[in-house]
């Protein structure tokens, strides 16, 4: 059987750190351009709230990220590699609960420590390094079928 390699649909974004009023504008455009693309509701549905977290942790925590979004037959695929502090413990920071968000993040409502988790559930791969004083790479990827 022939393995299909090639990537039909590759694209970039940018998020920049502590820009709340921007804050989910990327995900909201991810959202859209998948409906455009017809993708299945549901599968929209988990990479908007996956994507929608990524964003909110780099808007909270990191300086800049880029947002890479493939999209092939097989699967939709996001890579968030973001510079900034990094996590020191990423198997606390999973927990559900646990949240490092300053008073101010949570006075705007944010810092649940639910972020790492939601993104979790709603993938059907997830993969995260993080280098304590360089940044974090996630890797989010949800089948098409």
């Amino acid at each position: 059987m022939k393995r299909v390699t090639e990537k039909t649909f590759s694209q970039s974004f940018s998020i920049v750190g502590r820009e709340f009023f921007d804050a989910g504008k990327v995900s909201t455009e991810i959202k859209t351009m998948l409906k455009e693309l017809g993708v299945d509701a549901g599968i929209i549905r988990r990479i908007a709230i996956a994507m929608y977290e990524a964003e909110m942790n780099v808007v909270m925590y990191a300086t800049e990220a880029t947002v890479t979004l493939e999209l092939s037959p097989k699967a939709i695929r996001i890579v968030v590699d973001d510079r900034g502090p990094g996590i020191p413990d990423v198997e606390l920071a999973m927990q559900e609960g646990y949240s490092t968000a300053t008073t101010e993040m949570r006075e705007m409502g944010f810092g649940a420590g639910m972020g790492l988790p939601n993104i979790k559930k709603n993938a059907d791969h997830f993969r995260i390094d993080s280098v304590v004083g360089k940044g974090t790479r996630l890797e989010i990827s949800i089948s098409m079928n």
